[in-house]
Order: C-alpha cells, then sequence, then structure tokens
C-alpha cells in the first residue's frame, strides 16, 4: 500500500470519527437537561431575578431607530413611498 492511499484512508477515518462523535454528542441532550431545583437555590436566586426585571423595566424604549448607513445614503432613496414604486 502506498504512502498516498494510507494517507487517504487514515484522513477519512478521521472525518468519521469527528463526525460520529458530535452526533452522538447532539442526541444525547446533556446540554438541554436543566438543572436540578434545589429550593435553597431558587431562594437565593428569587431576589437576584427581581432585581434584574426591576432593572430591564427601568431602561427606556429606543424611539429612534439606528441606522449605520443614514449617512451614507440620499434623503430621496430612504423613504417607503420611493422604494414601493420601485416595486
Amino acid at each position: 500500500m502506498t504512502y498516498a492511499k494510507k494517507l487517504y484512508l487514515i484522513a477519512a477515518g478521521a472525518i468519521i470519527v469527528l463526525s460520529a462523535g458530535s452526533a452522538f454528542a447532539q442526541g444525547e441532550g446533556v446540554y438541554r437537561s436543566p438543572r436540578p431545583s434545589n429550593p435553597e437555590e431558587e431562594a437565593k436566586r428569587k431576589p437576584v431575578d427581581d432585581a434584574y426585571k426591576a432593572l430591564m423595566e427601568k431602561i427606556p424604549d429606543s424611539k429612534k431607530s439606528y441606522d449605520p448607513w443614514g449617512n451614507i445614503r440620499s434623503k430621496a432613496t430612504t423613504s417607503s413611498k420611493q422604494r414601493n414604486e420601485v416595486k
């Protein structure tokens, strides 16, 4: 057997083994399983969650949309009326 054929077989085997390993990890559901709920941990986590929710409610809603290309485009191309006419 030549060196090139051996190298080809080794590479093909490595690809098969690596792809089978990732498929096995997806099927196990290891990453999807929730943490076991402990009443003591939940009692510690609840004030933190409540403080986070209260803080998120204090953040004002953005009234102006952010358009990073707004300075580059001309004003004539940004109106919705003209966009509908082009279609």
